[in-house]
Parts: C-alpha cells; structure tokens; sequence
C-alpha cells in the first residue's frame, strides 16, 4: 500500500512567480517521489537522484560513482547501448547525467505526454543495467582522457584538486569527482557491478517531476513502473568526520599555465551540519560572500580589482548545501605586476575589515535584493525547480529548506555577519594553495572545468 507522506501548497511570495503545488509521496519499496506542479509550458522535467557520489567513496575505487554513471548508458537486460538515448531524442526529449561529491543524477526534459518514456526507461537502469567488461574498458579510457582534458591540463583544475586534498585528510571530500587516474584505470566489471547493486537501489533514490503535470497521475506512473522494484540493503555510511585542522596548511603547484593563481580556504558547517542552537551561521557567511562578491559594487570588485588594482579578478564562495563540512572559499589571479603574495596580503585586509567593523545597511540591502531577484529568476526554471529539490533530499534536508532561503538570507544582520568572519576566519582553519606558473611550450591555456561532471 502507498504510503502518502505529504501534500502541501507553497505560495511563492515573490514577483512573476506562479503558486505552486509540491506533493509528496512514498512507495512502498522506499521510493520517494516529489511532484512540482508548474503549469506554464506543456513540459516536464524528470530527475532521477541516488544516494551517492564521490564522498561516499574510498581509496582504490575513487571516481566510481561518475565512471557508473557513464555506464548508465551502456545498455540493460531490455536496450542495447546508447539505445535510451535515442529513445528520448525520438520522442522531442533531452537528457544527460551529473555526478556530485554527494549525488549521481540522471534527467530528461521531454513534452509532459511523454513523461511515462522516462519512467519506463529509469525504472528499467535502476535494477537491470547491463556491465560488460568490453564497455568497462571502452568507458575507462573515455574518463581518463576527460580527467587530462579537465584536471591535469588545466592548471586552476589542477590546483583545486591539491588544494581540496591538503584541505581534507580525513573528510571523503579528500578526492576528486572523477577520481585519481589511478584509480579509473584498474576499475573491474565487478566493481561496478557492487557498487551499482548497493546503491541504485529504489529505496535509495528520489524522482522529482516538475512541470505541466497532475500528481496523481504521475503517481500512478511511479506505482507502475518503480512501484515492482525490489529495494535493496544500502550501507550504512560511516561518519569519516574531518579531522580538526592544528594550524595553517599552504602548498604550491607548478603546472605550464600563463597566470599565477590563488585560492584560500577557511573549514565552515553547512545547513546539513550545524546545530540548531547555530542554524543562522551558514546564512550569514552567504551573505558575507555577497558582500566580498555580489558584483560590481562587491567590495572585491570595487576595491581589489579596480580602486588596489592587486587583481584581475577575485571571487569568493559559501558552501551553504554540501552534505558535510565544508569550505568557504576565495580564488583569484593578481594584476599584471602584482604576485600572489600581494592579493593574498589584500584578501586577508578585506576579512580582517569584516570581523573589526560591521558591514553596512547599504551592504546588506544590496546582497538581500540580489538574492530576491536571482531567486524569482531560478524559480522560472523547471529544471532548476527540480533540481534544487532533488539536491536538497539527497543530502538529506527537507525540500521546504530551499522555499526557507530567502526567509533565512532576509533575517542575517550585520552583527552575524561580524560574529561569523570572527568564528571561522582563522589561520587554524585556513588552507592556502598558489598555482606557480611554469612556460606553456607551445600548449594552449584550457577554460577552468567545474566540479559536477556532465556526461
């Protein structure tokens, strides 16, 4: 029997957005199923989110989980290899995968008469996917030329891979997504096979549906096709907590690039990590980051990069949804004629600033509007609607969380702002990294890659 767990209507208070109805249910198999109604287009987007990703890995197999979802697409006991993809292309759809340090993806955009192709085809790779060793070896070698194409012939990659390593010891945020090259060249069939099996599992996933849709019969679509799926015994994660840090870590990388780079990172909690005595913390360094660089009024930009001149470019970054701890984050390239050491010197001016002095009624309004406005623009997305609930129950927050941001960003003031930069933004808890550039011998600089993998 159908177990529903919850149905609620959410009035989104804010300008050019629609009122939205978000139904949530659970199968009996462990399945859970999150449907957004969005009726303004004839379409839907279908997310299929799994428990696991880079940080629920260990040496000897780290990468396993992107190299899995490469071969998501290699076939089952029902499709040929590639053959889902071209199911989706004849009906008007798109799709593709996404491999996180917390999650694995898997989604399609389609007309909403088609969304019971994308059901059919998922529900069939949850349980049935087909691991041949000959396509193992095939996928291996595609991964390890992504790895040199995005890593190891990209210096900023390259340098953010060793940083997150000397960052973390003990935490599985250690590694990279796409893994050490090591480890994608020995991957066996059954590796992958375990792993699948123990993973991919219904009562170890999400669908998330949003768009041009009725719930109920999204429902029955999931009852039909996920409803028979035999759930599975996942593991049980061990905490693999990070250690506490005793002091500042810096390293250099030499990589042929043509700009020295830096990145300097201080260990905070997330929404997922803090208590709830504390829950104001992880807001407050996302509006601290607005502050440092929330555009061109941003003081990075208006004071490093144009008044100091010590940058070309300069940014900053709060890891609000990780499902661990996590860093807080500041990278850029110094001017011509201005070396790491001097952006690193004006960085750390900027934070001490922060904890002597409290930032602005101006500062705050501007970074609280722009996260109105970015907010009613991401809500115009299905797809980001989507996904911001897939990501949230993956990591293992409640999907009202996302509705709550910009309750939560309104609420920070000035003194938690200033109490946070104090608490966290110490030489104990601060990993620096410097890219020291070697000559390029003829190679061509390569555009910075992301963290999430895309097929």
């Amino acid at each position: 029997m159908l177990k529903l767990k919850k149905l609620a209507w959410l009035a989104l208070l804010l300008p050019g957005i629609v009122q939205a109805q978000v139904s949530e249910f659970e199968l009996e198999n462990g399945l859970k199923l999150i449907v957004k109604e969005d009726h303004r287009a004839p379409v839907v987007v279908s997310q299929v989110w799994y428990k696991v990703g880079s940080s629920y890995e260990y040496n000897g197999i780290t990468g396993i989980s992107h190299v899995l979802e490469h071969m998501m697409f290699k076939g089952t006991e029902n499709l040929e290899p590639n053959e889902f993809s071209q199911i989706i292309a004849r009906n008007g759809g798109e799709q593709n995968a996404f491999t996180g340090r917390d999650y694995t993806a898997y989604f399609q955009k389609l007309h909403k008469d088609r969304l019971e192709v994308s059901f059919k085809h998922e529900a069939d790779r949850m349980r049935n996917l087909v691991i041949e060793p000959a396509e193992l070896l095939k996928e291996r070698d595609v991964v390890a030329e992504e790895r040199r194409m995005r890593t190891e012939d990209n210096p900023q990659s390259l340098l953010r891979e060793h940083f997150n390593a000397a960052a973390f010891m003990s935490s599985p945020y250690h590694h990279p997504i796409i893994g050490w090259m090591s480890d994608i060249q020995n991957y066996e069939a059954e590796d992958l096979k375990a792993w699948y099996q123990m993973w991919y599992a219904p009562n170890n996933a999400t669908v998330v549906v949003a768009g041009d849709v009725e719930p109920k019969a999204v429902l029955d679509l999931a009852k039909k096709y996920f409803g028979p799926l035999e759930p599975e015994t996942v593991a049980e994660l061990k905490p693999r907590v990070e250690v506490p840090q005793k002091g500042l870590r810096e390293i250099k990388v030499k990589a042929p690039a043509e700009l020295p780079y830096l990145m300097m990172g201080w260990k905070v909690p997330t929404v997922t990590t803090i208590t709830e005595d504390n829950s104001w913390e992880p807001y407050a360094l996302e509006v601290l980051a607005g502050v440092l660089d929330g555009g061109n009024s941003a003081r990075f930009a208006r004071e490093l990069v144009r008044e100091q001149q010590v940058a070309t470019s300069v940014g900053a970054g709060n890891s609000l949804f990780s499902r661990l701890k996590d860093l807080f984050l500041v990278a850029g390239t110094p001017a011509n004629g201005k070396s790491v050491d001097d952006l690193q010197a004006a960085v750390r001016e900027q934070i001490e600033r922060l904890k002597q002095t409290p930032v602005t009624a101006e500062e705050l309004d501007r970074v609280k509007a722009q996260v109105v406005a970015e907010t009613v623009y991401e809500k115009d997305s299905v797809f980001y609607q989507a996904m911001q609930i897939g990501m949230l129950e993956t990591i293992g927050l409640d999907w009202m969380v996302g509705e709550q941001y910009v309750d939560n960003i309104k609420a920070v003031t000035a003194e938690q702002v200033q109490a946070v930069a104090r608490k966290y933004f110490v030489d104990d808890s601060l990993t620096i990294a410097e890219l020291v550039p070697l000559p390029l011998d003829g190679r061509r600089p390569v555009s910075n890659a992301g963290d999430a993998h895309v097929r």
